[in-house]
């Protein structure tokens, strides 16, 4: 089992967040890093060579490269890369390399998007305070990925809790009951609700309320749908409780997502 405690105490210095749609001619010259670089990739395709190997990265891939890498990278002219980029140091010990590989395939989940898209809203609407909102977004950006490698080397994903969250990514518009998939699963509920929590890190109903609310800011996204439309789509029958939640779970009222669609 990897020691993880001996991250806990790095303090990140998130100097640069971007989402870029490449141009078909976009590259990066050979050179070494002196930052750790992570790039979430939400569609397109790009070649990376790190330290005289060579990686292909696409739609829904993870890339980390760690400070003092030797790389270069480029896209694919037919098929541009779009992504989100982040560079970042370790103020207190910028020799410190993430355990996690070049590319990490097919890695991306609702949770790590909704945490870019959280990132991109501060970039383009800086506050007070927001540096201190942006290291936290970022640290459970990387708490995320920490679960994602633990649960890769441990293989030890109960296949009953994915099922159930399965479950969730499919019904989360329906009443879902926890007698329901206790059910489905064969287990009380009580013991269902204790094995999702240490798989997870969430309770089932947060669990629910996140998936339900990062559609939600999807749909709000588009611009074509009301606040209360929206929720009754997502399983919400309360408005109140809907923008309650939303609010709870991003930092902001869902009306803010409309309003930037308008602008």
């Amino acid at each position: 089992m990897m020691d993880f405690e001996k991250f806990e105490y790095l303090n990140p210095n998130l100097f640069y967040f971007v989402e870029r749609k490449d141009s078909p001619d976009w590259k990066i010259p050979i050179r070494q890093n002196h930052f750790h670089e992570l790039y979430f990739i939400i569609g397109g395709k790009s070649a990376f060579h790190v330290n005289n190997q060579a990686f292909i990265a696409g739609a829904n891939d993870i890339v980390y490269i760690p400070g003092g890498s030797i790389r270069e990278a480029y896209t694919f002219k037919g098929n541009p890369m779009h992504s989100f980029a982040i560079n970042f140091h370790w103020l207190n010990d910028n020799h410190v390399h993430l355990p996690f590989d070049i590319v990490s395939k097919n890695k991306m989940n609702t949770d790590i998007l909704s945490y870019l898209k959280e990132l991109h809203h501060l970039q383009t609407n800086k506050t007070t305070f927001c540096t201190f909102k942006e290291r936290a977004l970022f640290m459970l950006l990387l708490n995320q990925l920490f679960q994602i490698h633990y649960y890769k080397t441990q293989n030890n994903i109960d296949p009953r809790i994915k099922r159930v969250t399965d479950y969730i990514e499919l019904h989360y518009a329906e009443c879902i009951e926890i007698d329901k998939l206790a059910h489905m699963t064969n287990l009380h509920a009580v013991y269902l609700g204790k094995l999702f929590k240490s798989n997870t890190g969430f309770t089932i109903k947060e669990y629910i309320n996140r998936v339900r609310i990062n559609r939600a800011e999807q749909l709000l996204s588009n611009g074509n749908h009301s606040v209360s439309e929206v929720a009754g789509q997502c399983g919400f029958q309360d408005i109140y409780y809907f923008s309650k939640v939303f609010k709870k779970t991003k930092g902001y009222a869902p009306s803010i997502v409309t309003k930037k669609q308008i602008i």
